[in-house]
């Protein structure tokens, strides 16, 4: 497969992805993806950051969370954010740390 085919599959998935999290999913916690994938919502706008970085491109941290969220974080928490369980936050202090590492 041509490589630049193979990037426009990869970023068509992406954007599926980001939909799906954005638009058809919004029931579902970030705390809950951390604790069992070890990525959220969160992540992936971060990695959306890096990647922005790599190319010489500075968007801060709440920029690449509202492209990725479709809109800011205050209003994404105040719409779909529920409060996460005491077995949530437990689970996700070794997620954070096991995924993307000691603050």
């Amino acid at each position: 497969m041509p490589t630049q085919t193979e990037i426009e599959l990869q970023a068509a998935a992406f954007r599926r992805l980001q939909k799906h999290l954005m638009e058809d999913r919004t029931d579902v916690q970030n705390i809950d993806m951390m604790n069992l994938a070890g990525f959220c919502r969160n992540c992936l706008s971060r990695w959306y950051q890096e990647a922005a970085s790599e190319k010489g491109i500075d968007i801060s941290k709440e920029e690449a969370r509202e492209i990725f969220y479709g809109m800011s974080m205050d209003r994404w928490k105040s719409e779909f954010q529920t409060e996460a369980s005491s077995a949530q936050q437990d689970a996700f202090k070794v997620a954070f740390e096991e995924n993307v590492g000691k603050t």
